[in-house]
């Protein structure tokens, strides 16, 4: 009788089948949660239909797993695209981190199927999306850090050297916490920034005081990204400035609404950013920020001289 070959190691069979761009899905699952079939499409893929394909097939390997979540007035969404346990093992593999719990996926998935703020994270995650969308068609452009929201929960992560210590000491009730963090690139030139998603579901003085925290920052710190405000209205947009009028905000705050950017089917790095207190929108890419440490880590090309050699 032969002898029965080993099983494969399921870990080791997903790994043989990953691509960059199954790596680079996983990894947005880890870091940021959930993802539905349309943002990952948009994103990564050339069609819904290929991105439907390779879905099942990541979900048969069991580095995906998936939901449907019920609407209040019958039907259901679109699927909604968590890690299942080997996406988990494979990220920690590719990361350097211990394996994690076996039970990690499973106690996860339930932590965001039952999350009451579900469409909030979904909504914060589609202006990332929608970045990495638009870099995938313009070749100039890129999504190049996309961070979520608990890499600023520890105390300290906002510190920089010759910084005030008190950012260290502060917590999480005097500095902000925003919904995400990026750096965006285009043409040479790259911008950091802070996100904060707006749903109108809070009191505006709530998001005015999110902006009186991120001038608490800039007070204490050594450098200062732009925060950008996406908010659902028009309405909502021009009381917020209403209200910020007259204040002396030192940090760069921009505003743009939902409403805007479906009138213009654009971006978010298209033109629609509004500055208070000053007239006309701007692109990402010229809103201005101050760090150094973006700046060695990021730098801007240097121009051409007449000759054509770097000046």
């Amino acid at each position: 009788m032969g002898k029965h070959l080993p099983t494969a190691d399921p870990l080791l069979r997903l790994q043989a089948s990953i691509t960059a761009r199954d790596d680079r899905l996983l990894g947005w699952l880890y870091d940021h949660g959930v993802l539905t079939t349309d943002q990952i499409a948009a994103a990564l893929f050339p069609s819904l239909d290929f991105t439907q394909r390779r879905l099942r097939r990541l979900t048969a390997l069991r580095a995906v797993d998936r939901f449907r979540p019920n609407k209040a007035d019958g039907g259901s969404y679109p699927y909604h695209y968590v890690l299942d346990q080997l996406g988990y093992d494979h990220v920690h593999a590719q990361r350097g981190l211990p394996r994690g719990r076996r039970d990690q996926a499973r106690r996860r998935k339930h932590s965001l199927t039952n999350r009451p703020d579900l469409p909030h994270l979904l909504g914060g995650n589609q202006v990332f999306i929608d970045l990495a969308a638009h870099a995938r068609t313009h070749p100039h452009a890129e999504l190049a850090r996309w961070q979520p929201a608990s890499a600023y929960h520890e105390p300290g992560t906002l510190y920089r050297k010759g910084a005030n210590p008190h950012i260290i000491i502060a917590g999480a009730t005097g500095l902000p916490r925003p919904d995400g963090a990026g750096v965006w690139t285009e043409d040479g030139r790259s911008v950091p920034f802070f996100l904060e998603y707006d749903t109108s579901g809070e009191n505006l003085q709530v998001l005015i005081d999110k902006i009186i925290k991120y001038e608490r920052l800039y007070l204490l710190s050594t450098w200062a990204w732009p925060v950008l405000l996406h908010l659902p209205s028009a309405r909502r947009e021009a009381n917020l400035h209403h209200r910020l009028a007259g204040t002396g905000l030192e940090t760069v705050i921009a505003t743009t609404t939902a409403e805007l950017r479906t009138a213009l089917a654009a971006t978010p790095a298209h033109q629609i950013w509004q500055l208070p207190g000053r007239t006309g929108r701007h692109r990402l890419i010229d809103l201005p920020y101050i760090d150094t440490h973006h700046d060695n880590e990021f730098p801007t090309p240097t121009a051409p001289d007449e000759e054509g050699q770097a000046a």
